[in-house]
């Protein structure tokens, strides 16, 4: 009779493997019969492979770090509907293909949700991925340079979630504004999106430097939406003032930035 051990390790039931001793120690103690043995084994494979599965997917999506809903501070925004961040929470939104979009000034915790969600959607079984527009623009002019964009517009489309950081805080030139159109419509009800911007979409004609592209690219990117306007005090600031890192004058100058930079 080939050795346990080896069985296990050739039908790969690695995961079993390493709790065989411990289950098989209960069923010993009389804890576990025939099939409540055969159950419990079968469950410890069962949950080492989505645990494995969950690793995976967490760093194909490149977050740059890892935050979650449970973490994030609704008291200090108080202008967030935690009734529409529980539904989004639900993911019928990646189901359904759809998107969200997160407005607010720097430091009010929307990278922080858009991170929560796609930890989410990993959770579920969703492949996503996580980018700046910087480096989301990068990537595509490289590709365009390198005559391999259609390759690369492919690669951008397969994910479930695709997560675009920061847009608006650095303004686009034509050719980087034509390319992330290309992006959305091929994303457009095949997959889902969230984007982060710090501009009000009065202002997104600046952003892509094109007023007419503007309209087409919020067309196809609200047509199916959920919007979150996050209006709030800067998470940074609040923690530095209550520090005392920062004097009156300080806050002031640097909230008039923050607001600057949201109208």
């Amino acid at each position: 009779m080939m050795d346990l051990s080896v069985l296990l390790e050739r039908l790969k039931l690695d995961h079993l493997l390493t709790q065989l001793d411990g289950i098989c120690e209960q069923a010993a103690k009389g804890d576990l019969d025939y099939q409540g043995f055969l159950a419990r084994a079968l469950e410890a494979e069962w949950r080492g492979r989505q645990q494995r599965g969950i690793d995976l997917r967490l760093r194909m999506a490149r977050f740059p770090w890892l935050k979650t809903l449970e973490q994030f501070d609704f008291e200090c925004q108080p202008s967030l509907d935690r009734k529409v961040i529980r539904e989004l929470a639900g993911l019928s939104f990646v189901e359904r293909a759809e998107n969200v979009v997160l407005l607010g000034p720097p430091g009010v915790g929307k990278t922080h949700l858009a991170i929560a969600l796609g930890i989410k959607a990993v959770d579920a079984g969703s492949s996503v991925l996580f980018l700046t527009l910087e480096t989301l623009m990068s990537r595509l002019i490289r590709a365009r340079q390198e005559n391999r964009l259609e390759r690369m517009l492919q690669q951008l489309t397969y994910p479930r979630l695709l997560i675009l950081d920061e847009l608006g805080y650095l303004p686009l030139v034509r050719e980087e504004a034509s390319l992330f159109f290309r992006l959305l419509v091929r994303r457009y009800e095949r997959g889902s999106l969230i984007v982060s911007s710090n501009k009000s979409f009065a202002d997104w004609g600046e952003v892509f430097n094109d007023q007419v592209l503007a309209t087409a690219i919020l067309d196809r990117l609200l047509h199916h939406a959920t919007t979150l306007n996050i209006k709030g005090e800067s998470y940074r600031l609040r923690e530095k003032k209550k520090a005392g890192l920062l004097g009156r004058r300080s806050v002031t100058a640097a909230e008039e930035v923050i607001t600057d930079a949201a109208l």
